[in-house]
């Protein structure tokens, strides 16, 4: 295995037709169909990358900006942002097309972190990212930086650290009641 690869080697794109058995009450595609999709591409994309079974660990916030219709052919496309030393972010983005007019709508984009396995079970080291533009650095930056700063927000909120009188403040002017001993 090599001990680095480009993003461009474990790039991965699949496009599939949305069915009406892909629709949620309201005609729309379902969301969950669409998850389910953007995990499966994240993980032929970091297997790909790593030469290794990969779970995944974690999916950073989706947000669905466009709604996807019944007939629409939908594209996904994948590659790797950040490599950890097993872990890799692979960033995940969903376009729909229109067949008939032509339209492409960016659907959502989401980041999932992905751990390499081995046979055993246990973690598998990963090779590490070449960075060779512009685009692998800011991505690469970035997830370094969401990871950091998940990793900071988890300890702070920890319960054990919790201190709610630091936080009456924050909460002033939100939609709750605070009725608690």
């Amino acid at each position: 295995m090599k001990n680095f690869k480009s993003s461009k080697e474990s790039r991965v794109s699949i496009t599939e037709l949305m069915l009406p058995s892909h629709s949620n009450f309201g005609g729309k595609v379902h969301g969950g169909h669409i998850l389910n999709l953007m995990d499966q591409i994240a993980f032929a994309c970091a297997s790909k990358h790593s030469q290794s079974y990969c779970v995944t660990a974690s999916v950073n916030r989706v947000d669905f900006l466009n709604p996807i219709e019944v007939g629409e052919l939908v594209t996904l496309k994948a590659s790797i942002n950040y490599t950890g030393k097993t872990s890799m972010v692979v960033g995940v983005r969903v376009e729909s097309e229109n067949v008939t007019t032509g339209l492409v709508k960016h659907c959502n984009s989401s980041y999932f972190t992905m751990v390499a396995k081995g046979k055993d079970g246990k973690n598998n080291t990963v090779p590490g990212l070449i960075l060779k533009t512009k685009q692998d650095i800011r991505r690469f930056a970035r997830s370094k930086e969401h990871k950091e700063s998940a990793f900071q927000r988890d300890n702070k909120y920890e319960s054990a650290n919790f201190k709610v009188n630091d936080f009456l403040d924050f909460l002033q002017g939100e939609n709750a009641m605070m009725d608690f001993d």
